[in-house]
């Protein structure tokens, strides 16, 4: 017989009386008179004899069954509760959808289930709905894991419709399914005995409180665990065994079986073994002894190194390009890790939609093939940007690329600028995984006008360098890159020699190089860790006659979180020009301070030495400091933010003349990164600054 659980809410009573149909007797009359007499259908029916119940009182609910002493509904006997049982769970998902069964019912004996009903309390007293309610678990046990509260959470119909209000009956119906959901969400953490009572109870004038008071009687423990055909493994053997993180004495949980059942797949597919395959677990409880045994078939295919890498398409990589992208070679242990992450940098290249990567038995013994199978993605990408800058004016970026122009990975990209102070055409190409995974060889032309307050120049330069990049899927520790660069520079600014305004061409030619330390947990919106970089750049600047010199730059950034909404950032960066004096250097190569990217709340490069109109000049030496405190909720941002900075002729940074801005920016925090409006003002201006600068872009300030 199945177990009853009892759901205590106040009924109301109302007898049905269905009249029969009945014979009429006159007084004295024979039966056999009664039977010979013609019927007439026009006569009035006899009264009705007494019943000898008096009609029912609607008003007055009933206090008790009353049919409980006739013996009408008696337990029928019942049988022997089972000794052994197999629990038929799906072990290969403990996800919230529990899509598996948990586990039979148990057989309650009728001895409990009439102990259970002796123990009712009486029903309470609780007037019309609808109610309001609030939810309540008691009796839990201290070992039930935490996972079962979420999944009771996310599973409960009391709990789906916690902010409605309902009537006595709907609530009590909520409140037995889900003592049928608790009790199987306590099988899975090992107590297969447990009893759930759920009890309705009057709150207030309109809401009640629904208890459901667990019973949850002994936890089960393993009394033998098998893994048939794991010694297959040979040598191995004892070290997966190891990995099945399970153990005889510990709890018939089937959560723990999943994850040992998981942790003993991902061992054996990181220790070369491709096609290792588990059984579905089988657990049998056993109920007199408390106890149950797990029986898991293992199947471990073999032990086997990489082999050859398969395109069964080479319209869009082929064979070679992927080695070049994998991060193992032929003949190394094959590991799961090494396939998935190749998975990822497929899709990291921006031509890969979908990929399918297999492991496929080779023609070579001991060696095991991947066959990859990969969908296209568009190659094509046209984008737009919108930024001003007080000193910048509005500047509009567009841009269009073909990223596989040059198969494999051969990007061509055509870019413009159209601003009020800055005009540009660019031409670049690109090659992804150049020789090396996350090796990038570029090249680039650039035609560019620029009218700033310290310079305008017209520039032309060719440049191409090699680098190790940082990716969004692939965030780097350490990137570097290196490169030739040549410029022609036809630039008008303030002439230190001549004292006055002058134009100058200079042909430059230089080999910037760079590295940097990347120790934060976001690439666009770092909340903890630091950053560290470096860049030089020896140029040789033609003006008549060579000259040369060497420009340096150290950059750090640190990240700290004090709340979980609230991250404190600060940042520094030197820079110093020596082996020439200021008047030689072109004034676009010189250092500037001031802007959006630098000192907030000073117009773009408008800190340092100024001519006699009090436009900048530019110098050697170069510091900057800045602190945010960047405080988000939501999808939004506030971040109050101090900024120093100094300029000065000589070729190493001076901080006694720093410079101050203080403000206020705003964030919203969008799928591709952070938009930034961020409003300064100076606290120590200079002769033409403003009172405010306000600065518009895509990113953090650093």
């Amino acid at each position: 017989m199945g177990r009853r659980r009892a759901v205590f809410v106040p009924l109301a009573a109302m007898l049905c009386a269905c009249p029969a149909a009945a014979l009429a007797q006159q007084d004295g009359q024979a039966d056999d008179d009664f039977l010979d007499a013609p019927l007439d259908p026009d006569a009035p029916l006899a009264p009705l004899p007494d019943l000898g119940v008096d009609w029912p009182d609607l008003g007055t609910p009933l206090a008790e069954d009353p049919l409980a002493d006739e013996g009408a509904f008696d337990d029928p006997p019942s049988a022997e509760p089972l000794a052994e049982e197999t629990v038929p769970a799906n072990l290969s998902d403990a996800s919230p959808d529990f899509d598996a069964d948990f586990g039979p019912d148990l057989a309650l004996p009728s001895d409990a289930l009439a102990a259970q009903e002796a123990t009712e309390p009486a029903a309470p007293v609780i007037g019309d709905g609808p109610f309001a309610y609030d939810v309540n678990l008691t009796g839990l046990p201290d070992a039930v894991t935490g996972k079962l509260r979420e999944r009771f959470d996310a599973l409960s119909t009391l709990k789906a419709s916690d902010g409605d209000r309902s009537f006595a009956g709907q609530i009590a119906r909520r409140a037995t399914d889900d003592a049928e959901l608790l009790e199987r969400l306590l099988r899975i953490d090992g107590y297969y005995d447990a009893l759930v009572y759920s009890q309705l109870n009057g709150a207030g004038e309109n809401s009640v409180s629904v208890e459901l008071d667990v019973e949850p009687g002994s936890l089960y423990h393993f009394q033998r665990i098998t893994l048939p055909g794991i010694n297959a493994a040979g040598s191995d053997t004892e070290r997966l065994r190891s990995a099945f993180t399970l153990n005889v004495g510990d709890p018939v949980n089937q959560d723990l079986v999943v994850a040992a059942r998981t942790n003993l797949t991902s061992t054996a597919e990181e220790s070369g073994y491709p096609f290792f395959q588990t059984g579905e677990p089988e657990i049998v409880v056993d109920r007199s002894a408390d106890s149950g045994t797990l029986d898991m078939t293992v199947t471990p295919g073999g032990r086997f190194v990489f082999g050859r890498i398969v395109p069964r398409r080479n319209d869009l990589f082929g064979a070679r390009h992927l080695s070049r992208i994998a991060r193992f070679d032929e003949g190394d242990i094959f590991r799961r890790s090494d396939v998935q992450d190749l998975n990822s940098a497929l899709i990291a290249t921006g031509l890969v939609s979908k990929v399918d990567i297999e492991p496929v038995a080779s023609d070579r013994p001991g060696e095991v093939d991947l066959a990859v199978d990969i969908d296209p993605a568009p190659p094509r990408t046209i984008a737009g940007e919108i930024g001003y800058g007080t000193g910048e004016g509005f500047r509009v970026e567009a841009s269009w690329e073909h990223r596989n122009f040059f198969p494999p990975e051969g990007a061509l990209r055509v870019n413009g600028v159209l601003g009020t102070r800055e005009q540009l055409a660019g031409l670049t190409y690109r090659r992804n995984n150049f020789y090396g995974r996350d090796r990038v060889l570029t090249a680039r032309v650039l035609a560019r006008n620029a009218r700033l307050d310290a310079f305008d120049a017209r520039t032309i330069s060719i440049s191409a360098n090699y680098e190790r990049l940082t990716t969004l899927i692939f965030q780097k520790r350490w990137t570097w890159f290196a490169g030739p660069e040549i410029l022609y520079t036809q630039e008008k600014a303030y002439n230190l020699a001549l004292g006055a305004q002058d134009r100058q061409t200079f042909y430059i030619g230089a080999f910037p190089s760079g590295l940097f330390y990347d120790g934060t947990d976001n690439l666009l919106d770092p909340t903890r860790g630091f950053r560290l970089g470096g860049t030089l750049s020896p140029e040789i600047s033609f003006l008549g006659a060579a000259d040369g010199y060497a420009r340096m730059q150290l950059d750090a950034s640190v990240y700290q979180p004090i709340r979980d909404d609230v991250v404190i950032a600060g940042r520094a960066r030197f820079g110093a020009i020596s082996g020439t004096e200021l008047g030689l250097i072109a004034p676009s190569r010189r250092n500037y301070a001031g802007g959006g990217g630098s000192v907030r709340g000073y117009g773009f490069q408008r800190i340092g030495p100024r001519d006699p109109s009090g436009n900048p000049i530019g110098g050697r030496g170069l510091a900057e400091f800045s602190l945010e405190a960047r405080y988000r909720f939501g999808n939004f941002g506030v971040v109050p933010f101090i900024d120093a900075g100094s300029v000065t002729t000589a070729q190493f940074p001076d901080l006694s003349n720093l410079q101050y801005g203080v403000g206020l920016g705003l964030r919203y925090y969008s799928d591709f990164g952070p938009i930034r409006i961020d409003v300064g003002t100076p606290l120590n201006p200079g002769p033409g600054d403003g009172p405010i600068a306000v600065a518009v872009s895509l990113g953090q300030a650093f």
